[in-house]
């Protein structure tokens, strides 16, 4: 199909699907069917690169820094702001011929895991006309690919925001290893855990993007550096090759839904069957994990959050804002920032505070340390990062495989009231990749029909590798899909 007819279709989707919720903000579609024509050419073709963005409708998620569309990160308090630059990533993609379609619909600020917590309103997934959690916080860019709104989408991945969502919408979700992609013009969350990540329908279109937006930029001071790039894997491995394919038992947990473990088994199956050999990984800082997360994100989000209050940009509330007893932009904070975002910036100060910042934050730092140590001790290839590391390990693994989520995609009517700690427990998976900075993405593989969990389709499984093997990922993900559709 010619660039011309399939973003004809994309567009027509637009309305469609206008009901989940996908997107907050579109380009003018005229213009955009207009940049496709032009990069299509006089004669266009059906042999369209499968990897490249040229002339392809992309998405961007709403806290990604655009100039010609609003960037509110779906909050209140940004609900009037427009940037006045492309992030990073967005001019990456522009310049490969890429045509940004819309903002997509996230939880604000990133806080969520099934972007409900948005100010304009909630994103849902629907799977034979049955509405589903559409993950979170990228919810609305992971519902553009799964729809066919567009050709793929960039979110951005904190402790699982892009993986979850892939996994509930049956897409393809992948966390690059963090500092590899720019977060220049992204707002942030946290610091030491946001990346940039990307989804789209296949391996072929994710990595298409990731080449070319993976590349040093100076503006971003957590960039990792032309240096140590230089001593990354830039090649993928030969589909013959035999790897090590780590099993951690840790994820083996009691609540996990049997139709997601029986999908855990067949994708061992499939690439065992590949030549690829299964070995045992135990990561005993795993169950912790999830507890220093959400000690950590939300500090820094305490941190980062602090600059929004209306005096230099975005909303302002009406009217007297202060008394003497309150700051003076107590009533914007209070009215700008939803009830989800108000949570994590209390839960964050508190643990910052000085009662609390040895037995909490601190506390949270040292498992951090913890699973990355675990992840290095699991993996062959020694961490780049860690200079005391040499030589590769006989006995260690070359990726792991595991579940994305506990269970399938619930439905849309069983977490609309759902309680935070609940919510929460969604990303006990995609939480300690995160810690470690590590690259993890996300396919689905079909649920068992004799399993099937009221026609949820298919099961998010997560492959892990060490920090820098991201061609590595990509390719045993290829594999795995291509195993899957074999049979």
């Amino acid at each position: 199909m010619s660039l011309l007819r399939h973003a004809q279709r994309q567009i027509d989707s637009l309305g469609r699907y206008s009901h989940l919720n996908a997107f907050v903000n579109v380009a003018n579609l005229e213009t955009v069917l207009a940049r496709v024509a032009t990069a299509a050419g006089p004669s266009p073709t059906d042999n369209v690169d499968p990897r490249s963005p040229n002339g392809r409708l992309v998405a961007i998620k709403d806290n990604i820094c655009t100039t010609d569309i609003p960037t509110t990160a779906a909050s209140g308090i940004l609900k009037k702001f427009n940037s006045p630059h492309d992030a990073t990533v967005v001019r990456q993609l522009r310049e490969a011929g890429a045509i940004v379609l819309g903002k997509t619909n996230m939880d604000e600020f990133g806080m969520g895991s099934h972007t409900t917590h948005s100010h304009f309103g909630a994103t849902k997934s629907q799977c034979d006309g049955v509405e589903r959690s559409a993950g979170g916080s990228s919810g609305g860019s992971a519902v553009a690919v799964a729809t066919g709104q567009c050709w793929a989408a960039l979110g951005t991945d904190t402790g699982g925001s892009v993986r979850l969502p892939a996994a509930y919408t049956g897409t393809v979700g992948f966390k690059p290893s963090y500092g590899l992609l720019s977060r220049w013009g992204v707002i942030a969350y946290a610091n030491s855990l946001d990346t940039v990540g990307i989804l789209g329908t296949d391996v072929d279109s994710v990595e298409g993007i990731f080449d070319i937006t993976n590349a040093y930029d100076r503006q971003d001071p957590t960039s990792l550096d032309p240096t140590t790039r230089s001593g990354l894997p830039v090649e993928e491995p030969a589909p013959s090759k035999t790897l090590k394919v780590g099993v951690p038992i840790d994820y083996n947990i009691s609540s996990l839904d049997p139709a997601v473990r029986k999908a855990w088994l067949r994708s061992l199956q499939l690439l065992q069957k590949r030549g690829h050999t299964l070995h045992k990984v135990h990561l005993p800082a795993t169950q912790h994990a999830l507890s220093a997360y959400y000690v950590l994100a939300p500090a820094e989000a305490s941190s980062n959050l602090a600059k929004y209050d209306g005096v230099r940009y975005g909303s302002r509330a009406e009217g007297k804002d202060g008394t003497p007893e309150s700051v003076l932009f107590a009533k914007t904070r209070g009215e700008g920032f939803g009830p989800e975002v108000q949570r994590r910036i209390l839960l964050g100060a508190f643990s910052l505070s000085a009662q609390a910042i040895d037995n909490y934050f601190i506390q949270a730092q040292k498992v951090r340390r913890l699973v990355q140590q675990d992840f290095d001790k699991a993996f062959a290839t020694p961490n780049c990062l860690n200079s005391l590391e040499y030589g590769k390990k006989a006995d260690g693994v070359d990726v792991l495989l595991c579940p994305t989520a506990p269970t399938l995609a619930p439905k849309f009517s069983e977490i609309k009231d759902q309680k935070p700690l609940h919510a929460y427990m969604n990303d006990v998976f995609t939480v300690p990749a995160s810690l470690a900075g590590l690259p993890a993405i996300s396919v689905p593989i079909q649920v068992d029909k004799a399993t099937k969990s009221e026609s949820a389709g298919a099961a998010g499984m997560q492959i892990i590798g060490q920090y820098g093997d991201d061609k590595l990922v990509l390719a045993v993900a290829r594999q795995l899909l291509e195993a899957a559709k074999a049979g």
